[in-house]
C-alpha cells in the first residue's frame, strides 16, 4: 500500500470513529460534591481538567468550581465516567446530545441535590 493510500484509509478511519460520548461528574474529594455535566466527546472533559491542572489555570473550568478550587486547591478534582454511551454510525449529532441529554436528566435524579454545583 502506497503512503498516499494509507493516508487515505487513516483519514476514512478516523472521520467513522466516534468519540466516547457520555454523562460525567467532576467530584471535588474533599467535600464529594460534583458538577454534573454531559459530552459528546468526555475526552475534552478529560484534557480540560488536566490542562488546568498542569498550567494552574482554573479559569478553564466551570465558574461555578472557583470556590471549592480556592479553598482545597485544583488537585481535589477529578473526572468520574457515571454512564458512557457509544453513538451508532447512523446516529446525527443531535441524536446523540438528545441522548446525553435524557441520560444526565436520569443521573440528576439519583444523585442527593446538595452535593452538586
Amino acid at each position: 500500500m502506497s503512503g498516499q493510500a494509507r493516508r487515505k484509509e487513516l483519514v476514512a478511519r478516523y472521520k467513522q470513529a466516534r468519540p466516547e460520548a457520555g454523562v460525567y461528574c467532576i467530584v471535588n474529594s474533599r467535600n464529594h460534591r460534583c458538577l454534573m455535566g454531559s459530552a459528546p466527546n468526555l475526552a475534552s472533559v478529560r484534557n480540560r481538567l488536566e490542562f488546568a491542572k498542569s498550567t494552574n489555570s482554573p479559569g478553564a473550568l466551570d465558574p461555578r468550581l472557583s470556590k471549592d478550587i480556592r479553598e482545597f486547591g485544583i488537585d481535589s478534582f477529578s473526572v468520574e465516567v457515571l454512564e458512557a454511551l457509544v453513538p451508532g454510525p447512523e446516529m446525527t449529532s443531535a441524536e446523540i446530545l438528545e441522548d446525553l441529554a435524557t441520560l444526565e436528566a436520569l443521573w440528576r435524579e439519583k444523585i442527593d441535590p446538595d452535593l452538586l454545583y
